[in-house]
C-alpha cells in the first residue's frame, strides 16, 4: 500500500474507476492524499501514471506507461542552462504556436509536456533518449534547424524503412 500527495487530484478523482480497472489497483482518496492498494508492480506503474498526470499529460497518454515498452522521463530545465529567464527557455521548447514541440513529438514518436521548469517525455525506451537529447539541445541554445536535423537523422537510424510519408485514411 502506497500513499502520496497529488496536486492535481481532480483528474484522478473523476476517473477513479477507470484507473482502478486499467491499473488493477484499489484507490482511496482523502483530500489531496491518494492511497493505492495492489501488488507492488501495479503500484509502481500506477505511480508513474499519476506522475505523468501531475506533469500535465492527458489520461490516455499517461496510461501508455502501462505498456511494458513505454517510460516516463523528466528533465529539469535549470539543470541544463545558466540562463536566469527560464520562461524564454520554455518558450524555445514549445516554439511558435507549439510547432517546435509538435515537430519534436512527431519526429521522435514521444509525447512531451512542460510543467513549471520541468519537461516530461513519454515514449518507447529507444525513442526517449533521442527526444531528451533534442530537448537538451534546444534548452542549451541550439538552433531549431539543428535539432530537427538531429531528429531526422536519428529517425532514419531507428526506423530505416520509414520514409517519413504520412498515409491519409
Amino acid at each position: 500500500m502506497k500513499t502520496f500527495i497529488l496536486k492535481n487530484i481532480k483528474k484522478v478523482y473523476e476517473n477513479k474507476s477507470l484507473f482502478e480497472k486499467k491499473l488493477s489497483i484499489k484507490i482511496t482518496i482523502d483530500g489531496r492524499r491518494l492511497t493505492m492498494n495492489g501488488n507492488e508492480f501495479n503500484e509502481f506503474i500506477a505511480r508513474s501514471v499519476f506522475d505523468a498526470i501531475e506533469m500535465g499529460f492527458p489520461i490516455e497518454t499517461a496510461l501508455l506507461l502501462k505498456e511494458e515498452d513505454h517510460i516516463l522521463e523528466k528533465i529539469e530545465i535549470k539543470n541544463l542552462t545558466r540562463r536566469s529567464n527560464l520562461r524564454e527557455v520554455r518558450a524555445r521548447v514549445i516554439g511558435a504556436e507549439g510547432r517546435t514541440k509538435a515537430l519534436i513529438e512527431e519526429l521522435s514518436d514521444c509525447q512531451i509536456s512542460l510543467h513549471e521548469n520541468e519537461v516530461g517525455v513519454i515514449g518507447e525506451a529507444e525513442s526517449i533518449r533521442t527526444c531528451l537529447r533534442a530537448i537538451a539541445m534546444l534548452i542549451q541554445g541550439s538552433k531549431q534547424s539543428s535539432v530537427y536535423a538531429y531528429l531526422e537523422k536519428q529517425r532514419k537510424i531507428l526506423h530505416p524503412s520509414d520514409l517519413g510519408l504520412k498515409i491519409e485514411e
